[in-house]
């Protein structure tokens, strides 16, 4: 059994022989804990430093560099498309595409060992529309004996074949350039041209005639480009170059617009608490359509504003299907069967809600007498932003790292050298951004330390909280000199100076535990081949157990970390013995408080998810206007940034609103404490939480609630 905490609980003589009580209480008797832990943070952060200057390093220093590695290809000298400073210049060359038909359809045979990224590509202004009465051509970009400017190339429509030898005509007829006949129509499919299978009647007619060998038409040239278009790695980095181009909308709704929402909420809290759990309910459920209706909307199953993989104007008849539209398709089933749960449970608590309003009276009392708790989610909120902005640059640098080198595909691809003046069949290769497999690491690496450092600046916060809390607490609720401002500051003081070990080894633990998650689901997803083990219903019934085993586990290590920071806080124990203390306490009054916490935190959570759909919906408005849906800033899919800002929402508003929760639970652990010190009468409880909590009938009616 746990025994009392001596001097940390009661009062205590001090050197001077004065009897200290109060306030004063939970500054005795502290030193520093968990240094393992925090030389291990501080590893990590020297870490994270190292690794985000590899990044720095490896990746273009120009944004706008960064997004066209991301979102452009290559052509086949390796250059990225729309780079000015290639060679050629490729300025405003930004459309990727493939010269020779034949090779792409090549690439699409099941037993072809030719890879589209091989296949001879250049870049483009817009995509070629084969001519209705003759035929055009392609060229490669002038060089040798071709005296023609890039600007004259592209205004030539980037046709010189009037200008070829006989030689080069009779090369052009073979597929083996330096021209190539516009065969296919195509269109701008997310900065790539991507072939329509119909080929035009007339082109291919006057090609024939003109001796050109045989092409190939199928539906093998579509899905061939398609399938490059729509591969994992390609959707990722289209992913990223979204963030890149969305970021003032990351700013506004993900950073200025949940700190103002955030701070009202707070002062709603302050003055209006009685009417608050009934405002966030409803709140709730009006945002959570709004942000399943815009779903709907960008899915294109309400109205006709569905995103599309096509950039500028095309023919409305051309229908091409982006892997883009899959996800947010998914997301709109997953949000619609998250609104109805939502809705039917926040109808399940209307009756519950008396209980939330009891609680959040006394969150209200300590937030209007430490007043300094209002403003001090901004010093983490400050210093969150501040690594939010460094890690999303280094996030970029590292996705965009990848080194150019031409592929070795050992394959007959002979094409006309303009320079050499003659058909070449050496090193005909394509070129790839190949990503070696420490930049792999690296950007795993990167994504933890992410969630690690976030984890920690929450947990930081929360713990200046409790503290500040548990010295209103034990002031017995009277305000003195240093309760408004000052006991926010002295708390921050301990927590640097003894507690910053701790708080960095429980924000490890649930780092650690959700990333194992992440790599089993993963796991989970390639090992999916024994389609029949998941056909049964013994596999169905494991996986979902080990589904809620390994959520139960989550959720009990954020819920005990939570009450260790409370009491290492109070008693500047390390961690695990926080922990054994603070879940000592619950176990022991599990019945008399665990139903009303719970409650509390039901509206808590509403409200961060208030705040966080909140900046999904501004998010949407802002992607849905001309700047982000068209043009070179088009993003791919509102989906992620939408997503980015809900996350940013979210946590922004866990550190608001950690004031409120841990005030809560900072109150209920130190009243536990106190009636277990004092053979059940807490002496250090302020008026209002013994009128709340201290009344056994009241308790009783709350818990229970209506029969």
């Amino acid at each position: 059994m746990r025994g009392p905490l001596g001097a940390v609980i009661g009062s205590y003589t001090s050197s001077d022989g004065v009897t200290q009580m109060g306030g004063g209480i939970i500054k005795h008797n502290r030193k520093c804990r968990d240094i393992t832990a925090l030389v291990i943070f501080i590893a990590f952060w020297i870490a994270m430093i190292v690794n985000s200057s590899f990044g720095f390093n490896q990746g273009n220093p120009l944004r706008n560099m960064i997004n066209r590695r991301l979102t452009y290809g290559l052509d086949y000298k390796g250059n990225v498309c729309g780079d000015k400073h290639a060679h050629p210049g490729l300025g405003e060359l930004e459309l990727r595409y493939w010269q020779n038909p034949n090779q792409v359809y090549q690439t699409g045979l099941k037993d072809s060992q030719f890879k589209l990224v091989d296949a001879r590509s250049i870049c483009l202004l817009d995509c070629p529309i084969p001519s209705d009465d003759s035929l055009e051509w392609v060229c490669d970009y002038p060089e040798g004996d071709i005296r023609l400017s890039m600007e004259d190339w592209i205004n030539r429509n980037y046709n010189y074949y009037e200008f070829l030898t006989p030689e080069m005509r009779n090369s052009s007829l073979q597929l083996q350039g330096p021209c190539y006949p516009v065969i296919f129509p195509s269109v701008n499919v997310y900065w790539s041209c991507q072939f329509i299978a119909r080929a035009s009647n007339t082109s291919l007619k006057h090609w024939e005639q003109m001796g050109g060998v045989s092409i190939n038409e199928d539906i093998v040239n579509d899905k061939s480009i398609h399938k490059s278009i729509n591969s994992r790695s390609a959707v990722l980095k289209r992913y990223m170059a979204d963030i890149g181009k969305a970021w003032p909308v990351l700013i506004v709704c993900g950073g200025i617009l949940p700190v103002f929402l955030s701070v009202i909420w707070l002062m709603m809290i302050r003055h209006f608490v009685a009417a608050m759990p009934w405002i966030t309910v409803v709140l709730f459920n009006l945002l959570i359509i709004s942000v399943t209706m815009f779903f709907y909307i960008k899915a294109g199953w309400i109205g006709n504003d569905a995103i599309s993989p096509i950039i500028g104007e095309h023919d409305p008849y051309i229908n091409v299907f982006g892997r883009e539209l899959t996800h947010l398709r998914a997301v709109t089933v997953l949000m619609t069967a998250i609104s109805v749960v939502a809705i039917l449970t926040s109808i399940a608590i209307v009756r519950r809600i008396l209980m939330a309003t009891s609680v959040l009276k006394v969150a209200a009392k300590v937030i209007g007498e430490v007043q300094a708790l209002i403003i001090f989610p901004l010093i983490p909120y400050a210093i969150l932003a501040v690594f939010y902005m460094f890690w999303t640059s280094a996030a970029l640098h590292l996705f965009s790292s990848g080194q150019i080198v031409q592929n070795n595909c050992n394959s007959n691809c002979c094409t006309y050298d303009l320079v050499a003046k003659r058909v070449n069949c050496d090193r005909c290769c394509g070129y790839s951004i190949h990503y070696t497999p420490h930049i792999g690491i690296s950007i795993l690496f990167h994504l933890f330390g992410c969630y690690w450092a976030t984890q920690f600046f929450v947990a930081s916060s929360s713990t200046v909280v409790a503290g500040s809390v548990a010295s209103y607490y034990w002031a017995q609720g009277e305000t003195s000199p240093e309760i408004p401002f000052l006991s926010v500051f002295s708390s921050m003081k301990r927590f640097m100076r003894y507690s910053i070990g701790s708080v960095a080894l429980g924000s490890l633990i649930v780092s650690f535990v959700e990333s194992i998650r992440f790599l089993l689901e993963s796991l989970r997803r390639r090992l999916k081949v024994s389609s029949h083990v998941h056909d049964s219903w013994i596999g169905k019934a494991a996986y979902q157990s080990s589904q809620c085993f390994l959520r139960c586990i989550d959720w009990t290590i954020k819920s005990v970390n939570r009450n260790a920071y409370i009491m290492i806080a109070i008693t500047g124990k390390s961690f695990f013995t926080a922990s054994c203390i603070a879940t000592d306490l619950i176990m022991n009054n599990i019945l008399k408080i665990g139903r009303l916490n719970v409650i509390g935190d039901v509206i808590l959570f509403l409200g961060k998810l208030c705040v966080s759909l909140s900046s999904s919906v501004f998010a949407f408005l802002m992607l849905d206007t001309h700047k982000y849906s068209s043009g070179h800033n088009k993003t791919s899919s509102p989906l992620f940034p939408v997503v980015v800002c809900w996350a940013l929402g979210y946590t922004v508003a866990t550190l608001f609103f950690a004031v409120v929760e841990m005030s809560i639970d900072t109150i209920v652990l130190s009243f536990c404490q106190d009636s277990e010190e004092h053979q059940g009468t807490a002496q250090y409880a302020p008026p209002l939480l013994i009128e709340t909590l201290g009344n056994q009938n009241e308790m009783n009616r709350l818990t229970q609630g209506s029969q």
